[in-house]
């Protein structure tokens, strides 16, 4: 009945901008993750933040669950409805507010993709160095504190938002931070609600910081004979202070799928993806230094350009490398894993994954952002192997409790979601408890979000 009453509510305030039928139910119960479908019981499609805040209002009467969706483009099934109720699609909340060049920094809406913003830079001189890939809604990526393959120099989104609008469990609307490089001025309310994941409030506002285009871009790749070489070479390359602004680790099965899926003849060998930004004679002069790195721990000759026609292609072959992968594995499906260690011991991590995974069986690939201490297994689980889901679990449960032996945390960027909630306990102890805390105390009745991120959620 609550249920009932709270659809035909907003029904009345959305017209056909509240859906009930399977199709959009069923686009909303699935995402990148290896979780089956979770439909929720309806989808609305806020234009303003006003909107949102009736949503809210209106399910909080009711005690009807709401969830906010992003691209779904999730890997621990964040936006899932486990237990039924509306999920928030911010499609339509896709709009560029303002973008003020003096001040390099910009107010959009949480539906708005980072490709879009690019776009809507690209005349300014600026840009948002946020990266993860896919072509995440901002408004995710504040929700998960993502992060991506820019990180090692530019921060994730962490060290990028200024400020947020948030819709909270009551309906109240707050303003955290303010467009001032730094400030003093109470709690983090920001930082509290990055990486909240849609537990805490709804995000319906966001003041980015951008960064001027830099001067000179150069990329290049560089093979190793074996993981050790590379990765020893990712961490002297890092403690030496070289400015690297993105530095990827491939495998040689990644490497592999990408030559199947883009065309390329990389050697099936394990690979460095770099790329270096300032001015012209410092990306040559970083590029040679990080050469003579590569050939110290035995990698073949560094080839590099700064054209930017064969960087866009690196990048693309880079980002795509999950459809590569799974390309390579038709019909199969893929548990993803997302580790993150002190750069210190990153090669006793991925090298102890690697020997896990080869002893189990199963394909896995590893791959990731190995300049910040952070990297990926693609497990694959097979449609004709009937304990690949198990086993593959098994391998991410070592992976999770090795990166906390390790001293790192369970995920580096992908978020706690559904997938990762086991691990709080112990990587947090009494802090984990504190969160839940903070949880009831924003949102008593549980409706944000439920089944996710915190204890009793």
């Amino acid at each position: 009945m609550a249920l009932r009453d709270a659809l035909d509510a907003l029904s009345d305030l959305l017209g056909e901008r509240l859906s009930r039928s399977k199709p959009d139910l069923e686009a909303h119960g699935r995402s990148e993750s290896h979780f089956g479908l979770t439909p929720p019981d309806a989808v609305a499609w806020p234009e303003t933040t006003a909107e949102v805040q009736q949503i809210v209002r209106i399910c909080a009467r009711h005690g009807v669950p709401v969830v906010g969706w992003g691209a779904g483009t999730s890997l621990e099934g964040h936006a899932l409805a486990v237990r039924g109720g509306v999920a928030v699609d911010f499609a339509r909340m896709n709009r560029v507010l303002d973008v003020r060049p003096e001040d390099m920094d910009v107010t959009v809406q949480p539906g708005l993709t980072r490709r879009a913003l690019e776009e809507e830079l690209r005349a300014t001189g600026l840009f948002f160095p946020v990266d993860p890939g896919a072509d995440a809604s901002l408004g995710g990526m504040a929700a998960t504190r993502a992060s991506g393959t820019t990180t090692v120099r530019y921060g994730s989104m962490r060290d990028n938002v200024l400020g947020l609008e948030v819709v909270l469990a009551d309906g109240r609307v707050i303003r955290t931070g303010s467009r001032a490089r730094k400030s003093a001025a109470g709690y983090d309310l920001t930082a509290l609600m990055l990486g909240s994941e849609g537990t805490l409030g709804l995000i319906t506002e966001l003041t980015l910081r951008l960064h001027g285009r830099p001067e000179a871009v150069a990329a290049g790749v560089a093979a190793f004979p074996g993981i050790g070489g590379a990765v020893d070479c990712v961490i002297e390359t890092i403690q030496m202070g070289l400015p690297m602004a993105r530095i990827e680790f491939v495998d040689a099965a990644s490497a592999a799928a990408f030559n199947a899926h883009a065309g390329t003849d990389l050697p099936e060998r394990p690979h460095l993806l770099v790329e270096l930004h300032g001015s012209e004679t410092g990306v040559a002069e970083q590029a040679e230094l990080f050469g003579a790195l590569v050939a110290e721990h035995g990698g073949d000759p560094f080839e590099w350009s700064t054209r930017e026609e064969e960087r866009r292609h690196l990048w693309r072959m880079r980002h795509n490398g999950y459809y590569a992968i799974m390309a390579a594995h038709p019909g199969a499906r893929a548990l993803v894993t997302d580790i993150c260690v002190p750069i210190s011991r990153l090669a006793e991590a991925v090298e102890e994954t690697q020997a896990d995974i080869a002893a189990s069986g199963m394909p896995g690939p590893i791959l990731g952002h190995v300049g910040d201490g952070n990297f990926h297994a693609t497990l694959i689980v097979r449609p004709d192997h009937a304990g690949d889901l198990e086993t593959a679990k098994d391998l991410a449960h070592r992976m999770a409790e090795r990166a906390l032996r390790l001293g790192g945390t369970v995920t580096g960027e992908h978020g706690v979601g559904m997938g990762k909630t086991g691990y709080m306990a112990g990587e947090h102890g009494e802090g984990w408890a504190v969160m839940g805390a903070i949880k009831a105390a924003l949102d008593p009745q549980g409706i944000l979000n439920p089944g996710k991120l915190v204890p009793g959620n």
